[in-house]
């Protein structure tokens, strides 16, 4: 049996995260780029050896994501891009949590709900990022390993098939007659 508890974070709730988000982007500012990544990489071995609730561990693979995102080879983001990712996992660099992980069943509620603001935040890059793997994976299906995968390619391909329904629709449209 199941039990499901939701609950909602008001404006004030929000503002609170945020101001705790900025503090942690802060801390961080004076990170090097690569011991953030390490510190989010060792939180999720720490859940991972946990007994974390679901909940927890399904946000967890968001995180993982962006981690996947900033060291991907074949993705590469631009530095502004890099950057805003890294600012997102800044707060999971804070060896102080608003509630100690050492807590069972509620130690990671913190990383949770910070996750959850975070993918918020970069909902377009995340977008981008599942469609470019998707992109990839199709092409190694296709073509097999020794297949070129770049983000240069896939944003060729992205425009080929948007320019491809454009097309379609402009020719649709031109085959229905004009209702009075």
């Amino acid at each position: 049996m199941s039990l499901r508890i939701s609950f909602e974070l008001d404006e004030n709730d929000l503002k609170h995260f945020r101001l705790i988000m900025q503090e942690a982007r802060q801390a961080a500012s004076r990170m090097l780029p690569e011991d953030i990544v390490a510190a989010a990489e060792e939180l999720l071995e720490h859940v991972e050896e946990s007994t974390a609730p679901g909940f927890i561990v399904s946000r967890l693979r968001n995180l993982r994501l962006m981690i996947r995102m900033l060291s991907d080879l074949d993705w590469r983001l631009p530095h502004q891009e890099a950057s805003r990712v890294l600012n997102a996992l800044a707060y999971f660099a804070e060896p102080d949590d608003l509630i100690p992980d050492e807590i069972p069943g509620l130690g990671f509620l913190d990383d949770a709900i910070m996750i959850e603001l975070v993918v918020r935040e970069l909902r377009h890059e995340i977008e981008a990022y599942q469609d470019f793997c998707d992109y990839r994976d199709r092409l190694i299906r296709e073509h097999g390993h020794t297949a070129k995968v770049s983000r240069e390619g896939w944003l060729d391909n992205r425009r080929n098939e948007l320019q491809g329904r454009m097309r379609r629709r402009r020719k649709r449209a031109a085959q229905t007659p004009l209702s009075g």
